[in-house]
């Protein structure tokens, strides 16, 4: 199904972006983070929240931040804290940054830099917070590391753990954190998937042959997760049988860049990429099932999966959120610095 948008706007962002987060400790409100990511000016995060009666996004505060964003995660136990990956186009850090109390008193306060995660030597990719509750662990990926750290934000200190190395692997490009077990974590390159036991800092299981843009783990089923490839679309993995995707979905026409599964209803997924859509998906598994490529027993016939394709953009979607407060309702963000706010209302009913 194609459709267009009937969204809410939000045109704060002046500069180009590629990074939005769900304010997940927010428990009063729809909140999302957003980075801008332009080379010349002094780049901005944005706090956007959903107004009262739901019908416009406002900045609910403008923080300057010093270099080009291109990771930005939302602590998930304190609304004020996130951290972010940047450039200043020779070098990347990392830090985690603290939002002033008195934030929406003055038209740009400065972030509080909490600490930096300052013992990688190569191109950092992202900043990984455990999902689910408070936890004292931080993940950092660089293209030849993973990092645990142990932090303290009250005494704004890190301190590196444990290091495992990419070895003989290609450079790392990301990764998702399993939420349903603190120890083990997913990381992609532009060939493999590898799963990382982080008590041993050693690779468990891996999917081979493939070129990787996302993970993003099922919260509410175990052992089920979603990646993004060029190759395959989008496909989903039971972690116990890793030979075979559990299901195929097509991918956008152009790269697919990024998959998110919804915080509550574990049958829908968002997909975006560089083809200015974002597709809803009605992808049912199980892991009592047997998966589309070894079926078992007489066929049964399956839901469309394609719910809807969102094509208002005009630009490449890197970033998108579901709402943790409102799980019925996801933010996207185009490369122009458009943000628009979607209700998946309609297809919950109609699942």
């Amino acid at each position: 199904m194609q459709g267009g948008s009937s969204g809410i706007v939000y045109g704060g962002l002046k500069y180009q972006a590629r990074c939005i987060a769900d304010v997940r400790a927010d428990a009063g409100s729809t909140t999302f983070l957003a980075g801008t990511l332009s080379l010349k000016e002094e780049n901005e995060v944005h706090l956007i929240r959903l107004s009262p009666a739901e019908s416009e996004l406002i900045c609910d505060g403008l923080f300057y931040h010093p270099n080009e964003i291109w990771d930005l995660k939302s602590c998930p136990f304190d609304h004020r804290v996130f951290s972010t990956v940047y450039t200043s186009g020779e070098s990347y850090g990392a830090s985690v940054w603290k939002i002033p109390e008195l934030y929406g008193q003055s038209n740009s306060p400065q972030l509080q830099q909490l600490f930096t995660l300052d013992e990688h030597t190569g191109k950092i990719r992202c900043v990984l917070w455990w999902p689910l509750g408070k936890h004292d662990k931080l993940i950092s990926i660089d293209d030849r590391n993973i990092f645990l750290w142990n932090i303290d934000a009250s005494n704004k200190s890190a301190k590196v753990i444990s290091q495992g190395s990419a070895d003989m692997l290609p450079n790392l490009r990301g990764g998702a954190w399993d939420p349903h077990n603190h120890n083990s974590v997913a990381t992609i390159t532009d060939s493999s998937l590898n799963c990382w036991d982080l008590r041993s800092m050693k690779k468990s299981n891996a999917i081979e042959h493939a070129h990787f843009r996302d993970v993003d783990y099922n919260p509410k089923k175990q052992h089920i997760f979603a990646t993004a490839e060029d190759e395959f679309g989008i496909r989903l993995w039971d972690l116990r049988m890793l030979k075979y995707p559990l299901k195929n979905l097509p991918g956008h026409s152009h790269w697919t860049w990024t998959v998110r599964h919804n915080p509550e209803h574990d049958q829908l997924i968002l997909s975006a990429g560089t083809d200015s859509t974002v597709n809803l998906w009605f992808a049912k598994v199980g892991t009592d099932e047997s998966g589309p490529e070894s079926p078992s027993g007489s066929p049964t016939r399956e839901q469309e999966p394609l719910l809807n394709s969102y094509t208002d953009y005009e630009d490449s979607i890197y970033g998108i959120a579901w709402s943790s407060h409102d799980p019925s309702l996801f933010a996207s963000l185009s490369y122009d610095g458009r943000v628009v706010l979607e209700s998946v209302k309609p297809y919950l009913q109609r699942k």
